[in-house]
């Protein structure tokens, strides 16, 4: 008796209640007698004689009688009636045979309407969730298992008729491919040839991405196995699949057509944390065309899923479970997207939000997944193909097909293609809030992504082709990109199953680590070999040039004035001997700072000193060589500029700009534009400039799903919120390159907060570090960190592949309430445009910070000019870490100028994602160099890598329209498709697009 006292938890859903909400909205009372119901579905459902069928259910068994058409006895009984090509009358007439008298209960009259003649594609797949369901090994191994089973279950239905054959989905290649290499030739040759015949398919994303953190090379490297399975196997990669995660970047759009894929299914889990429809997504209708700037596009399915039910929907119409359940709810399902967008009544599962009203669907074709099981990682089955073969022998209609992905694509195209609506711009993933809850390895991950561009273009310049290092590290990188953040119930610490939360994150973050330590290697390795390329040089025309020398290499596309930091170590110039820095391009000696490395403050790192210098106008993929020659004095100490007693604490400045810290509050009061004669700063906003806020939720931890499930809409569950308090100023200094403001504070949710501000000498930069000590806690937190500006609205912002804006495009039903960017902000005005750039927090909220439970509210009146960052929280229960603790440090800069929004966020951004690079070098190469330039200011220099004798030059654009560009590499002698003239070459480069110069140099014969 006790166990009516234990209910499911909130992470189930109620398939039954479900599949009965379904019963009740697609049937219609006819009779209500004495307690007894008796309900009529008219169902799309055809027999192969032309007739069509009429569903019956009634509370009580009862002869059931369409007179003088068709009669049968039972509950729930099936009526067949000659198809009808327009409504048709009939009479119902039900009658209790053991009752009094003639037994009839009742009659009423109904009406049978014309049915769509539907065809359904049964996609059979697994959902990969690399963790969750049990720790990544143990995932990985039995999606192995059920490659396996996928070629025995094609083999045995191969005499089966077409379409009921067993067909199989590969949703992810990277299990496909560790296959195709752990199995013994025959096996590789039959699954091969399955693949080849259509019976298996393989699909282009190795693995569900969050795709809005990954960078663009990134997302485009995740499809060169396309190329690898079609050279070695002989079958091509026609589709893709995107599971769970809901929304996508645009750039995905570009990535997917360079790989020639042209069908994407999309199945997004809502997961009660996402209200599309508020955001028009009801208008969203499928298939539809998803087009790029480019021009680019791809073929888009997404599943019918108010509330959560993502890629579970031919589970839910018991296409898993068997022919009866699927005979009873597939055709309610059917007519139920003919009559009404979506059949489920509110709070199905998620949050308990309103229905999902939209148009009815208006196509007579259905891709429909299912799993071998109602689980993610679930295995192969061949219930779903079984079903097919019985369920076509019966019904003519609908017309199941147990198919591949692409089965349903190509059908569409070729049919409907001109009449499927065209959406444009992003598709913002609303479950991008989840990077915020492992704050520390997501910033390692961006800074490798970054480096990962400058080892392999060094690389490149020194004559080494890295490239199968730099794509081992970039997959290293989408792997901790990949959807899965935590197990089930991320809290345990269990050693199998979804309560091995502890064992997953140690998995998962450690990834993170090692790829930073990959693309930190790679970049270690590519400086010394670029310097050593640069050392060839006959050692005695070094001779009288000075001590030593550095090539400072910039990285990005623009020339530009940085501070370079380089290690000289004590064994090439003695720490006690005096040095100066000389510009080799123009004599002048640049003033620098050094900090020494002590051997009896560090023995176990190498002893010498870190050299700081700003050097002006270094070419864009380029370097100048800076000589370190011998003086008489050493570089000058750093000047103290006072604490908090003195006056003027808590100003420093350059030659643009003043800046000023109100200790007293604990922010930035102040940032003057002095070219401008203008304050950046908006002092009237809520929060102060670089605040420390620290939010606090009234929900309870360690319920699994329970935040989809938390209704907000006001504050009521804003527990408590905090600032940053106790302000002290612990360093001022000004040295020879510039000026320095460190502050500490205290606030909740840390043991320490230390902001760290500073200018350099001609640089038109404000670089801001904030480094928190982050205390362990389940409770339910976040912490931000504000930036209000002085301006309107933000103008564009950096997207993965794309540029954002107000007035850009986004695909209906995208989400709303923040942003997962790349990198930077625009606040453009005709007067002065503002940019702000991050280089480890992606996750932004613009105006005001919202509640983080759906819908989303509000918590603070709406100011345009304002940027919070949102840096970390640990909102969500499942698939993401329930806490996070540790030093963590997060960096912003601000520029500000009379310039295009898009130029100068991509000139701040630069100045975080590619520092200059200073390679000690012992020969005397020239006094400067640059490799390849483009002409245009709206198109980017990427990267460079190298393919065979050629040299690969990656461009990106960030111009609403097409452009053309001229692109130089000196010595250039040949460029694939394109003519050669002047060592230059002319590209044609797509808006918001991509494109690649492959291009052979003389000195790369």
């Amino acid at each position: 008796m006790t166990s009516r006292l234990l209910q499911r938890s909130l992470g189930s859903p109620d398939y039954d209640g479900i599949r009965q909400a379904l019963r009740d909205d697609t049937s219609t009372p006819v009779l209500s007698v004495r307690g007894l119901e008796v309900r009529v579905s008219v169902l799309p459902l055809f027999t192969h004689d032309g007739r069509q069928a009429i569903r019956v259910s009634s509370t009580e068994p009862l002869t059931h009688s369409l007179v003088g058409v068709d009669s049968a006895a039972g509950r729930d009984v099936t009526l067949l009636v000659p198809e009808v090509t327009a409504p048709r009358v009939l009479t119902l007439e039900c009658r209790d045979e053991a009752g009094p008298g003639d037994g009839v209960v009742g009659s009423a009259q109904i009406t049978v309407t014309p049915q769509r003649k539907w065809s359904v594609f049964v996609v059979h797949h697994s959902h990969l969730d690399i963790g969750y369901t049990d720790p990544q090994g143990t995932v990985l191994r039995h999606h192995l298992d059920y490659l396996d089973a996928a070629v025995r279950l094609a083999e045995e239905t191969a005499s089966w008729p077409d379409d009921a054959k067993f067909r199989w989905t590969v949703e992810s290649s990277m299990p496909a491919l560790r296959w195709l290499d752990a199995r013994p030739a025959e096996m590789v040759e039959a699954f091969a040839r399955r693949a080849r015949e259509g019976v298996i398919e393989v699909t282009a994303l190795p693995f569900q991405l969050h795709t809005e953190a990954c960078s663009t090379e990134e997302l485009h490297r995740q499809l060169r196995f396309t190329s690898q399975l079609h050279d070695r196997y002989g079958f091509t990669t026609r589709s893709a699949m995107h599971t769970d995660v809901p929304g996508a970047v645009v750039g995905l759009i570009d990535a997917l057509s360079a790989a020639g894929v042209r069908y994407l299914a999309a199945a997004h889990n809502w997961a009660g944390r996402s209200v599309p429809y508020l955001h028009g997504g009801d208008k969203l209708t499928r298939p539809f065309r998803w087009r790029a700037p480019s021009g680019n596009e791809i073929v888009v399915w997404f599943t019918d899923t108010p509330h959560g039910m993502a890629y579970m929907e031919g589970n839910t119409v018991g296409l898993t479970d068997s022919y009866e359940l699927a005979d009873d709810l597939l055709p309610r399902y059917l007519s139920a997207l003919a009559t009404r967008g979506y059949p489920y009544g509110p709070g199905t599962f998620g949050w308990q939000g309103p229905d999902a009203p939209r148009e009815p669907y208006e196509l007579d074709a259905l891709h429909l997944r299912v799993q071998g099981a109602h689980a993610d990682n679930a295995g192969p089955s061949i219930v779903p193909a079984s079903i097919a073969r019985k369920w076509n022998e019966q019904w003519a209609y609908p017309r199941l097909r147990s198919a591949v992905n692409s089965d349903f694509f190509d059908h569409v195209v070729e049919r409907y293609h001109d009449r499927l609506a065209v959406h444009e711009g992003d598709w913002t993933d609303w479950w991008a809030d989840g990077l915020g809850s492992g704050a520390r390895p997501l910033g390692y991950v961006r800074r490798a992504q970054s480096a990962l561009r400058v080892a392999e273009t060094l690389h490149t310049l020194a004559g080494v082709d890295a490239t199968e290092e730099i794509d081992a590290a970039y997959d290293k990188v989408a792997l901790f990109n990949e959807h899965t953040w935590g197990a089930a119930n991320p809290w345990e610490d269990a050693e199998e199953a979804g309560d091995s939360g502890g064992l997953q994150w140690t998995r998962k973050s450690s990834g993170a680590y090692d790829a930073q330590d990959d693309a930190a290697d790679l970049l270690h390795a590519a400086t010394r070999r670029y310097a050593a390329a640069l050392s060839d040089s006959d050692p005695a025309e070094a001779e009288g040039r000075g001590l030593a020398a550095f090539a400072v290499f910039n990285p990005g596309t623009r020339a530009r004035t940085d501070v370079v930091r380089a290690f000289l170590p004590r064994d090439v110039v003695a720490v006690d001997v005096p040095v100066a820095l000389v510009d080799a391009r123009t004599g002048e000696t640049l003033p620098h700072h050094e900090e020494l490395v002590d051997p009896v403050d560090w023995p176990t790192r190498p002893i010498g000193r870190h050299l700081h210098a700003v050097v002006p106008d270094v070419p864009g993929h380029g370097y100048a060589r800076l000589d370190v020659v011998p003086c008489e004095v050493q570089a000058p100490e750093p000047v103290e500029l006072g604490l908090r007693s003195s006056p003027g604490a808590g100003v420093i400045e350059n030659e643009f700009y003043r800046v000023s810290y109100d200790v007293r509050e604990g922010y930035i009061g102040s940032v003057f534009d002095k070219r401008a004669g203008r304050e950046l700063v908006d002092a009237d906003a809520a929060a102060g400039f670089g605040q420390y806020v620290y939010d606090q939720y009234a929900t309870a931890p360690h319920f699994n799903h329970l935040s989809g499930h938390v209704g907000a809409h006001d504050r009521t569950l804003l527990g408590d919120r905090d600032i940053g308090r106790n302000a002290t100023i612990v360093a001022a200094q000004r040295t020879a390159v510039g000026e320095k403001l460190v502050v500490e504070l205290r606030g909740k949710g840390v043991d320490w907060l230390r902001t760290t501000i500073e200018l350099h000498n001609g640089v038109p930069r404000l670089d801001l570090t904030y480094q928190l000590a982050k205390q362990g806690t389940p409770a339910k937190e976040a912490v931000f960190l504000a930036f209000p500006f002085a301006a309107g609205p933000a103008t564009a912002w950096e997207l993965t592949g794309g540029v954002g804006g107000p007035d850009v495009p986004r695909v209906p039903g995208s989400a709303e309430y923040m942003l997962p960017i790349r990198h930077w902000i625009a606040f453009e005005d005709p007067e002065l445009t503002i940019a702000w750039a991050t280089l480890e927090a992606p996750l932004v909220q613009l105006g005001t910070i919202h509640m983080p439970y759906a819908p989303f509210p509000p918590t603070l009146d709406q100011e345009d000019g304002t940027v919070y960052s949102w840096a970390l929280n640990n909102i969500w229960d499942t698939n993401f870490p329930s806490q996070q603790q540790g030093e963590t440090t997060f960096r912003y800069s601000v520029m500000s100028a009379r310039a295009g929004g898009r130029r100068l966020g991509a000139a701040v951004a630069s100045g975080l994602t590619e520092p200059f690079v200073g390679a000690l070098i012992t020969g005397s190469p020239g006094a400067t160099e640059t490799y390849v330039s483009v002409d245009h200011p709206d198109v980017l220099l990427t990267s460079i890598g190298r393919s065979g004798d050629e040299r690969v030059v990656r461009l990106q654009s960030l111009a609403a329209e097409p452009v053309e560009v001229t692109v130089t590499m000196p010595g250039l002698r040949a460029a694939r498709e394109l003519d050669v003239v002047d060592e230059s070459v002319k590209v044609r480069v797509p808006a918001c697009g991509v494109a690649t110069v492959w291009g052979t140099c003389f000195e790369d014969r």
